[in-house]
């Protein structure tokens, strides 16, 4: 039994020699490159691929609840949508990509493909890059919502002993900072901020109510028009992307500060938005 495998072996091995030996060295040599170039494309790639990622009504509920949920005061709800929007990165800890999948995003004009250092630190672990996520969404989140219930108490609304509870399923990082402070402010007033309009978003925000750059924004757009929205509000500090880059459909307002997002966002719903600052190259 052994004995006749052994038989076969060989003979497999000398077909394969004498297939070799019939053709030429450049024909060997282009048979070897196609190899080694199919090698390469299924190898890791050292580049990430981002894309649109999905959009999220903060106004809304997911599987686990309502996306901001308040306890100590009335609510009011909103007929519209404010979405807070994200970008899907591959290429990143625990999403590797292969280089093919790279080269197919260099074809595509709906993705951003980068060298994986520009989106991670060297030597991150999944782990490490899920953990970070997860605290960079959770300082964000109290920060809306100290914002949030600050800018209420300026314009004379009681809110002591409100309580804010925020979740997104599978979405990390800062950038929807300044729609979680919207989606409080819209839940606590009774006025139909959005007059029935999907309008996004996006935007760090810290605790003193300013709107900081974030990255991806020419992605976000394309999701927010993807998911109906007319309106985009963006940080000022990243007009230098949004202009030229807005998707048709979609009309851009540039904002730095919560108190201009929450005007601009009453000026859209009480149909005044064509006022609004469009975002300009400087």
């Amino acid at each position: 039994m052994h004995s006749s495998r052994r038989v076969h072996a060989k003979g497999a091995l000398s077909r394969f020699r004498g297939y070799f030996l019939t053709r030429s060295l450049r024909y060997c040599a282009g048979l070897f490159a196609v190899l080694l170039g199919l090698v390469v494309l299924v190898a890791p790639s050292a580049y990430a691929v981002e894309t649109p990622g999905p959009t999220q009504d903060v106004l809304g509920s997911t599987s686990s609840g309502e996306v901001i949920a308040v306890e100590g005061a009335e609510t009011y709800e909103d007929d519209g949508e404010l979405l807070l929007v994200t970008v899907n990165a591959s290429g990143v800890p625990g999403y590797p990509i292969s280089n093919v999948m790279a080269l197919i995003g260099w074809a595509d004009p709906r993705t951003v493909v980068m060298p994986h250092e520009a989106v991670v630190p060297i030597g991150q672990s999944a782990e490490e890059y899920a953990a970070e996520s997860e605290q960079e969404m959770s300082s964000s989140q109290d920060a809306a919502t100290q914002a949030a219930l600050s800018y209420l108490r300026s314009q004379g609304m009681d809110v002591d002993g409100v309580e804010v509870r925020m979740h997104v399923d599978d979405i990390g990082g800062p950038s929807a900072g300044m729609m979680y402070a919207l989606g409080v402010i819209d839940k606590l007033t009774p006025q139909d901020e959005t007059g029935g309009l999907t309008i996004a978003g996006t935007g760090t925000m810290d605790a003193d109510g300013n709107v900081g750059s974030i990255g991806g924004i020419r992605l976000k757009m394309l999701g927010a028009r993807r998911d109906g929205a007319t309106w985009f509000l963006a940080p000022e500090a990243n007009c230098g992307e949004v202009v030229g880059n807005v998707p048709d459909g979609l009309r851009d307002v540039s904002v730095s500060t919560l108190e201009e997002a929450y005007r601009a966002l009453v000026a859209i719903g009480n149909g005044e938005g064509d006022a609004l600052p469009h975002c300009a190259v400087e």
